[in-house]
């Protein structure tokens, strides 16, 4: 093996180290079409049962990530295809999950936020995805930049009950 090739390994488990041990970061990068919704979904819970969560939690996370990617898919994209990029955290008893696209963004947040509110000209959307989103975890961060696209991050205590 080359110094090059050496440096570069050494680079990329220094890159993976940064994210935490023992396999406790993933990242996903995937097409924004309504098929992989259920895709992230799944994923989701099965990254999150490490933590070993309630049925009830499980349902919040798997929900809130549903909102979350459908909104991307409908409202960053609209008939276009991009790409939809989650990343996901277990820390301590805690699950984080990032959905981040690269779509239209959003130029007001706080009104996008309200529920009932949609920028769906077709008005298929009930406008409650960051209500539900708010709803079933425990944090709620959105950031966009309209022209850029949108992050939205998201945080479960799993276990709560049990502390």
């Amino acid at each position: 093996m080359s110094r090059v090739e050496e440096r570069e390994r050494e680079t990329f488990r220094q890159e993976d180290k940064s994210k935490g041990d023992g396999g406790n970061w993933m990242k996903m990068e995937f097409e924004s079409v309504s098929e992989n919704e259920e895709l992230a979904r799944v994923v989701a819970a099965v990254f999150a049962s490490r933590l070993n969560p309630t049925l009830e939690e499980m349902d919040d996370i798997k929900t809130a990530v549903s909102e979350a990617v459908t909104n991307a898919i409908r409202h960053g994209y609209r008939e276009k295809v991009g790409s939809i990029v989650m990343e996901m955290q277990l820390e301590a008893s805690c699950f984080q999950v990032t959905v981040s696209d690269t779509g239209v963004g959003i130029a007001d947040i706080k009104k996008a936020m309200e529920p009932m509110y949609t920028s769906d000209p077709e008005g298929e959307s009930a406008g409650m995805g960051f209500s539900f989103m708010e709803a079933f975890m425990d944090t709620l961060e959105v950031d966009s930049v309209p022209g850029k696209g949108t992050r939205v991050t998201m945080t479960k205590a799993i276990g709560r009950q049990n502390l």
